[in-house]
């Protein structure tokens, strides 16, 4: 080891020993593809941790500034910077053959991945770590995630926040502590992959409006066209496509890009086309008809109905403890949450995950009353080995007893639960190491829990819900929270990927248009109001504006798919986290681990619930592919 991998204490070997590049950029807004980076800083530091180069400067965005009260960045500050193409070749230098680190390290890759194609060049990043994601695994005993709490927890000096060049200098001090606490653990790292992207991609894009009347369902035979039906045009036309979309959305018609058996009616001059479309619209039963008599239609189009809207609260009062969030009892919809038309399984179907029933007299989620006595309070519990099953009931019992189930060793892991043969589990070494205390399951039936010798516990943990359980999101502080992070994560997988996905679904349970399926496809719905970020192999977010969603939203939904024939039975357990804001500490988690046979799952519902926004943790499977899921809420991703 050398003197200065000494001196930083820093890991020298495996994915822990990189060259990084360490980067903060401050922008003119939160959406990629619209706003400009301000400034940019780079700190290149290698495998032993000691500094390699450094570069930062002031840009001219050639567009307003943005909030100035955030980072200070004036129109007269950076007249006569440089534009981000004059520097865009020094910036790749320094980021070729490095892993990208940035703290909420997507944001920081989107914007010069858009920086980088307006300049006419390719990014050069093939790997990136978030520090953020890094240290949701560590999960050290901090109210929050914020870049200035975890500078304080791990002694590093903070001197200008929002400064690009100080807040990267700060930002090596935290990778290189989240590095040695990474190895501790003996944690993998949350590399994410970036291969190389199409310049297209990057193409600034208008929202599309969505419609303000509800789908009315099938055209009848012979017409009329009334205004929410969803159109869907395959094949050549007579008129020019832009034309006919046009005229069709300046009559309230709803025109879609896919068919599904929500589509009122295929627009085609060619019936007997074989397009994927024309398919699925003779699968579905779809009426059928040719662009002439579609334009006749159109001459006639029919009042439909409105979307209702719903009155935002005008007045929350600020909510400090999750317990006082609870939603309350008198809730009459169902606990488990299947995709429309979608049959729910029985209970011994095989696939089926039904959530157990609320009991009478419960609220919506039992939060505070009562949980201080119980014996796992404050506890998270590590279950290791053990048939599905048993390991599955041993999480509930954990959880039933006030305790929360880990999926992964952390540091605030303060118990370890021995099913059989758990002994074997490649965790168990450092386990020991760590002086962590071992249970038999035994344990779970009446626990005795010690004082943590060496967890790490927040002075606030996350409130814990069961499958089913339901909580207000509240408003910190008396203000609504700009976004709120819905977070999935499981144990890291060799064999198969897992994909997180959300529907944005209007009162009829369907997608108002295709861009309100959010998927590694197409990870952001077109106002950006909901967008997926993967913060690694074994974790990605939904974030969500929930302010300006449309007021006919009435649900998202968050589910996970498994690409082949591996099932969440192999995967095992599914842990979500619901935070205000991307550096916020989760205010509930869930641990979702029934799954046998299932390849998608149904992990949480956000949805309007009269003034509020609550969250719903479901844990619904189902056997079938997400293609099927998709269909089930308006969209066919095949089409």
């Amino acid at each position: 080891m050398s003197l200065a991998s000494a001196s930083f204490g820093l890991p020298t070997t495996g994915d822990y020993a990189r060259d990084w590049a360490l980067v903060d950029v401050e922008t003119s807004g939160l959406m990629p593809r619209r706003d400009r980076v301000l400034s940019v800083a780079v700190v290149t530091i290698g495998p032993d941790g000691e500094q390699t180069g450094e570069f930062s400067t002031l840009l001219d965005p050639g567009c307003d500034p943005g909030p100035v009260e955030v980072h200070g960045l004036t129109v007269e500050r950076l007249r006569g910077a440089p534009t981000f193409d004059q520097v865009a070749g020094r910036i790749g230098a320094m980021l070729q053959d490095r892993v990208l680190v940035a703290h909420n390290a997507q944001f920081d890759y989107d914007f010069l991945a858009y920086e980088f194609a307006r300049a006419r060049m390719w990014l050069p990043v093939s790997q990136r770590l978030c520090t953020l994601a890094l240290n949701r695994q560590v999960d050290p005993p901090t109210d929050d995630m914020k870049l200035g709490t975890l500078a304080a927890h791990y002694g590093v000096p903070q001197q200008r926040a929002h400064d690009a060049l100080d807040d990267t200098r700060v930002l090596a001090g935290i990778l290189r502590a989240s590095l040695r606490e990474a190895a501790r653990l003996d944690l993998p790292l949350p590399l994410v992959s970036c291969p190389p992207r199409a310049e297209s991609q990057f193409t600034p894009k208008p929202p599309k409006t969505p419609c303000a009347y509800r789908n009315p369902g099938r055209m009848a035979p012979g017409g009329p066209l009334l205004q929410g039906m969803k159109i869907a045009i395959t094949g050549e036309t007579a008129h020019a496509r832009a034309e006919l979309v046009g005229r069709a959305v300046a009559a309230g018609l709803n025109m879609m890009t896919s068919v599904s058996r929500h589509t009122s009616v295929l627009v085609t001059n060619e019936p007997a086309s074989r397009s994927a479309k024309a398919r699925r619209a003779a699968a579905e039963g779809v009426p059928v008809i040719d662009e002439h008599t579609f334009l006749r239609l159109l001459a006639d189009v029919r009042p439909g109905t409105v979307h209702e809207a719903t009155t935002a609260s005008a007045v929350i009062a600020p909510v400090e403890e999750p317990a006082v969030a609870a939603a309350q009892a008198a809730e009459p919809e169902s606990t488990t949450a299947p995709a429309p038309n979608v049959p729910v399984l029985p209970p011994s179907s095989p696939g089926a995950t039904v959530p157990a029933p609320r009991q009478p007299g419960d609220s919506a989620d039992t939060l505070a009353a009562g949980t201080s006595a119980m014996p796992l309070t404050n506890r998270r519990v590590l279950v290791l080995g053990g048939a599905h099953a048993d390991a599955a009931a041993a999480r509930t019992r954990v959880v039933e007893l006030g305790g929360s189930a880990a999926v992964n060793l952390s540091a605030s892991v303060t118990d370890v639960v021995l099913l059989a043969a758990g002994e074997k589990d490649r965790r168990m070494s450092r386990i020991t190491a760590l002086e962590l205390p071992l249970h038999d399951a035994d344990w779970l039936t009446s626990p005795t829990a010690t004082d943590p010798a060496s967890a790490a516990v927040r002075p606030k943990e996350p409130h814990v819900m069961p499958r089913g359980g339901v909580i207000d999101l509240p408003i910190p502080n008396g203000r609504p929270a700009p976004e709120w992070y819905v977070t999935a994560s499981w144990a890291p997988q060799a064999d198969c990927e897992i994909d997180v996905v959300a529907f944005i679904l209007d009162e009829d349970e369907q997608v108002t248009f295709d861009e309100d399926f959010i998927f590694y496809g197409a990870p952001e719905s077109p106002a950006g109001t909901v967008r997926l970020l993967t913060g690694g192999p074994a974790e990605q977010t939904i974030a969500l504006d929930l302010a300006s969603l449309p007021p006919a939203t009435r649900k998202v939904v968050v589910a996970a798919a498994i690409d082949g024939a591996t099932t969440f039975g192999t995967v095992g357990a599914i842990q979500i986290g619901a935070a205000p804001g991307n550096s916020g500490s989760p205010l509930t988690r869930a641990t979702l681990d029934a799954a046998t046979t299932e390849r998608t799952m149904l992990l949480a519902e956000i949805y309007r619930r009269g003034p509020v926004w609550r969250l719903r943790a479901v844990g619904q499977g189902y056997d079938h592919g997400l293609d099927a899921l998709a269909r089930g809420y308006g969209v066919d991703i095949a089409g």
